[in-house]
């Protein structure tokens, strides 16, 4: 497992205590794998999900430090969204 998965998952879960999500999202981080977030929290796995957002792992960290907003990293290309942009809305609540 990537160091970058491992930071990451702690950092999640940590923004995620007491929050509710009811769906399930993968992000699939480029060269370093992917994390699962569902009602459980987030772990490092690659699976099904109702949306997948892709990105670099220099984006990806950006967003995972609050230095980038999802948002705008969806409307300039940095963060590809595949699936239920419902879903995609949802987490972004959650993490903000």
């Amino acid at each position: 497992m990537s160091d970058v998965l491992s930071e990451a998952v702690t950092v999640l879960n940590a923004k995620m205590a007491g929050e509710e999500f009811d769906g399930t999202a993968k992000f699939d981080v480029e060269g370093e794998g992917a994390i699962m977030i569902d009602s459980a929290g987030a772990r490092v796995a690659d699976e099904e999900a109702d949306v997948t957002l892709s990105s670099d792992t220099e984006t990806f960290r950006a967003i995972l430090e609050g230095e980038q907003n999802p948002t705008s990293a969806f409307m300039t290309g940095k963060l590809a969204v595949d699936g239920d942009m419902g879903v995609a809305m949802k987490l972004a609540g959650v993490l903000a």
